[in-house]
């Protein structure tokens, strides 16, 4: 993968520490940098607004871009953990089963399929001529590692209970509609406050969430900007709208918390216990603040690492039981066996999962120990009929011998 890391370092993050500056060294000291070091890297290329409507570029640019979207937004590179997870061989999926996840690919446009059984990797196919040493955007399926992340932060005491006020940790929105609003329900995406996600509309609220980055001005949040203008629909804890806008505030919310930035925190909360193998990249706003709702990068072996986190239930990293709670149904979508939970779809089963436009997805069977992770370039950002083809997927390999 070609990689802007020749681009100028505009900043120094040491993991787990406040934020360093090149010009910060001491005399004498040499330009290299910690091995754990976390760095804000720059495109070499400066891109307009246009050209970064990620839901209208092309399907040749999708594919494209997907696997290197480094070369066109800034944002924060993670090193690898020091102690990679290794995942044994475990026994492969049958013939049959590896055909019909080889079709998933090709009906779906996916670019790659892994699972993971008992902790042991049973099968891993790719697609789209991307590989086990590419990194690929995940879209969505960020909200849950924010969410992780926000466990991290209660365990660490840094937010003292999930029914503190939004306005507690993002004063700026006293007086807004997210007055009265509780973290818990920001999580659980059931603030009463107006949103529309709609994916194909340029004039949606979150396809405009990029006019309030773009015109943001040095160290201004954009997501603060934008949630000001929103009005309140419905009390809240009563409504489920699915908002990635809320997702951005929550990791804010987190960041003024740990008094750090989300990849800081990641490195220590995520990256090291679940055992990452390659580096990490999180996209950030202006303001410098990585975006809690979207846009990290990793290879499919890493997000099967995380997936494989979560259902081993985060160690001591996030308070016990927190995936039991973060990944339960919180909200209930009447009873079909879908629902809501702190940042993660849950499922039909017990089953839980993380999902991203245009096809990402880690999906947990705790019942079969099983991780299933994919990554694609669906032709559309969002499809019911590749979404349901993906469960019904899993589900077959997890009910196999």
């Amino acid at each position: 993968m070609t990689r802007s890391l020749s681009a100028v370092f505009a900043c120094v993050l040491l993991a787990g520490c406040a934020s360093v500056g090149l010009d910060d060294r001491p005399p004498g000291a040499t330009e290299r940098l910690p091995d754990d070091a976390v760095v804000l890297i720059e495109p070499e290329i400066e891109r307009t607004p246009a050209e970064l409507q990620v839901l209208f570029w092309t399907d040749e640019q999708r594919s494209a871009r997907f696997r290197a979207m480094e070369e066109w937004s800034p944002g924060h590179e993670v090193p690898a953990a020091k102690n990679i997870r290794e995942f044994g061989k475990g026994a492969p999926l049958s013939a049959a089963l590896q055909e019909k996840v080889a079709g998933f690919i090709k009906e779906t446009n996916s670019a790659g399929v892994m699972i993971i059984e008992d902790g042991k990797l049973r099968h891993a196919a790719y697609g789209m001529d991307f590989d086990k040493d590419q990194r690929w955007t995940s879209f969505s399926v960020a909200k849950s590692f924010t969410s992780t992340l926000l466990g991290a932060a209660v365990k660490d005491g840094k937010i003292g209970s999930l029914q503190d006020p939004v306005a507690k940790y993002v004063p700026e929105l006293a007086g807004s509609a997210y007055d009265g609003v509780t973290v818990e329900q920001v999580a659980t995406m059931t603030s009463g406050v107006a949103w529309t996600e709609d994916y194909s509309d340029p004039k949606s609220d979150v396809a405009r969430m990029a006019e309030f980055v773009f015109s943001a001005k040095p160290g201004e949040d954009a997501i603060v900007s934008q949630l000001k203008t929103l009005a309140r629909e419905s009390e809240p804890g009563t409504d489920f709208v699915y908002k990635t806008g809320e997702t951005n505030l929550l990791g804010l919310i987190v960041e003024r918390a740990v008094g750090m930035s989300l990849a800081e925190y990641s490195k220590s909360k995520i990256v090291d216990p679940a055992g990452f193998e390659a580096p990490m990249f999180w996209m950030t706003e202006p303001s410098g603040r990585n975006i809690g709702g979207c846009c990290l990068s990793l290879r499919l072996a890493d997000y099967a690492r995380m997936g494989q986190f979560a259902l081993e239930g985060g160690g001591d990293i996030v308070p016990e039981g927190w995936f039991a709670k973060a990944g339960g149904p919180q909200v209930k979508f009447g009873d079909s066996g879908y629902g809501y939970g702190y940042q993660w779809w849950t499922y039909p089963g017990n089953n839980y999962g993380a999902q991203g436009i245009f096809g990402q997805a880690i999906t947990i069977v705790p019942e079969k120990n099983l991780v299933a992770a994919a990554v694609g370039n669906w032709q559309t950002a969002s499809s019911q009929t590749n979404r349901r083809k993906w469960e019904a997927l899993v589900k077959e390999i997890a009910i196999a011998p």
